[in-house]
């Protein structure tokens, strides 16, 4: 009988029968401090279920990792699912947004009701308690459109409808299935940890953080962020695509150019009511600060919204606040003793204070300019002062801080939160994640523009959301405006030069797990020919050939 070699982080290789089961073979993990979720197999995650036919390094994937953390939230959907099948037979439940540790959650027909998410819990809860199995399962393409057609899962029929695989993998638990986007935990035992919550018309289903997996963090609402994405979802509905299958059905030429045309003009039309709130605000607002996580858009956003003020009568003016920062010298370091360039302090925030107070007094100042290749602050030569119908636009990850402007008066800011909220799912029941829509687009324009490989965006993407939750995610809700900037077309054009840079993260790099989910969930998308992308295009800023310089 052919063998394989599993080798164990302890550094000890055992021999097992080709086929054998991961779940047969993590007894080699020894004791574990949480239960495990799934497993790194050669650097790709996989189910407890699933088999082993090569010779491999083996890892344990606990649910207090990052990984283990987003298969326990994405099983939680799974399990939701199921009880909201057994008790509502009738009734579409839908996933959406993560809003305060946790994802909101709707059904089609109507509002939940006190009584229904009474019952929901108490399944769900029940499921838990009887610890069954979750399984990937096999099943023919015809087999597989045939189950999720008499079920009613429209959008997942649709999703299908990109693939000619002869073989569909399923997600199976208490005789409900589901498409298998990414591994599971093992079984519903492992989800001891939720909390359904009443919001708007529908629940949120809240998870525990990685860091303390048997506890429910304090609830803090995000209502900006649910008022923007709602705001998506009925945009969503204009436009007459939901999911990411209905999106793929526009792949005729003149079909999608249309939908590119029409998801332009709204987003245009978005900033250019943003640019009527501040012209609204004429009389007192002298600087427009905008903020947002990375790959949000910002750039493009500020210079959307300069043509609109213009349109309206303004001369917008746009400062770069990275000319600000302090000399190389005098930067933060992190616990790590790395450079800190996300922290406050890496701003001379008293020189840019001194300079806006007196440009606000009618003064002329002499414009920074950093240099980073010395690492040091210089006169720019270039001299600003404002005239009456002059307004200030500057973008930054601290934008929506008061700390950054203290010596501004509140009257005289404008503050305006930008992130990329997708808001078409892949199915019913598997939403697609913003951050992934951000990191995607990073990826493109770190190869575009800055030589980087997918490997090096991947590799740096943690600390990049650090920085986020650190010093952009608890100032949002003080925004005057929002702007989601996520175009729901556009992953299906990043999808054409984001798969041949993650098809170079090969096995062995501890990049590959993530390079892989990431090609696995592109793969539902119908590719997007760049060339109906206009050139004013926030897609541009990620893809290149746009109009605006940056």
């Amino acid at each position: 009988m052919h063998q394989v070699t599993i080798r164990y982080p302890s550094g000890k290789s055992v021999a097992f029968p080709s086929g054998i089961k991961v779940s047969e073979a993590i007894g080699g993990f020894g004791p574990l401090s949480q239960p495990i979720a799934a497993v790194l197999v050669n650097n790709e995650l996989q189910a407890l279920d699933s088999h082993i036919l090569t010779n491999c390094a083996m890892e344990p994937v606990l649910i207090d990792s990052s990984q283990g953390a987003f298969a326990y939230r994405r099983s939680l959907c799974f399990l939701a699912a199921i009880a909201a099948r057994d008790l509502f037979p009738d009734r579409d439940l839908v996933v959406g947004q993560a809003i305060g540790y946790g994802f909101y959650h709707r059904f089609e027909d109507g509002p939940t009701t006190e009584a229904d998410l009474a019952a929901l819990e108490a399944r769900m809860r029940e499921l838990v308690a009887r610890d069954i199995p979750i399984a990937m399962q096999w099943w023919s393409y015809e087999d597989a459109m045939a189950y999720f057609g008499k079920n009613g899962q429209e959008d997942t029929l649709l999703l299908l409808e990109l693939t000619n695989e002869p073989r569909i993998a399923l997600n199976e638990c208490a005789g409900f299935r589901d498409l298998h986007v990414t591994p599971l935990v093992p079984s519903t035992g492992v989800l001891r940890t939720f909390e359904l919550r009443p919001y708007d018309l529908g629940f949120l289903l809240r998870y525990p953080r990685k860091e303390k997996p048997d506890e429910i963090p304090e609830f803090q609402d995000d209502p900006l962020l649910y008022k923007i994405t709602d705001e998506a979802r009925r945009r969503s509905g204009v436009l007459g695509v939901s999911s990411v299958g209905a999106l793929n059905r526009l792949s005729a030429p003149k079909k999608i150019k249309d939908y590119v045309t029409v998801a332009e003009s709204l987003m245009t039309k978005n900033v250019a009511e943003i640019a009527d709130m501040v012209a609204a605000r004429r009389d007192s607002a002298k600087v427009v600060l905008i903020a947002g996580p990375s790959s949000s858009g910002k750039t493009t956003t500020s210079k959307k919204l300069s043509i609109q003020l213009r349109v309206l009568g303004f001369e917008p003016m746009v400062i770069g606040l990275d000319d600000y920062f302090v000399d190389r010298t005098r930067t933060p370091r992190d616990e790590s003793g790395e450079l800190d360039f996300e922290c406050l302090e890496a701003l001379d925030v008293e020189y840019l204070n001194e300079q806006l107070v007196e440009l606000f007094a009618g003064k002329e100042v002499e414009l920074p300019a950093f240099d980073f290749k010395t690492g040091e602050r210089k006169p720019s030569g270039k001299r600003l002062k404002l005239g009456e119908r002059t307004i200030l636009i500057m973008e930054g990850i601290h934008g929506l801080n008061e700390r950054l402007t203290p010596r501004i008066p509140k009257e005289q800011k404008f503050k305006i939160y930008v992130s990329a909220l997708t808001q078409i799912n892949l199915d019913e029941h598997n939403r697609i994640s913003t951050t992934d829509n951000r990191l995607i687009r990073r990826m493109v324009r770190d190869n575009q523009f800055r030589g980087r490989t997918a490997r090096d965006t991947i590799r740096m993407w943690p600390s990049v959301q650090r920085g986020e939750r650190l010093h952009i995610f608890p100032f949002q809700n003080g925004a005057d405006a929002a702007l989601n900037s996520a175009l729901d077309y556009e992953l299906g054009v990043l999808k054409v030069y984001a798969e041949p840079l993650l098809r170079s993260v090969k096995p062995m790099d501890p990049e590959y797990c993530e390079a892989k989910r990431l090609l696995n969930f592109l793969a539902f998308f119908a590719p997007i020919p760049a060339q109906y992308v206009p050139q004013d295009s926030l897609v541009r800023e990620f893809i290149g050939e746009s109009s605006f310089k940056y």
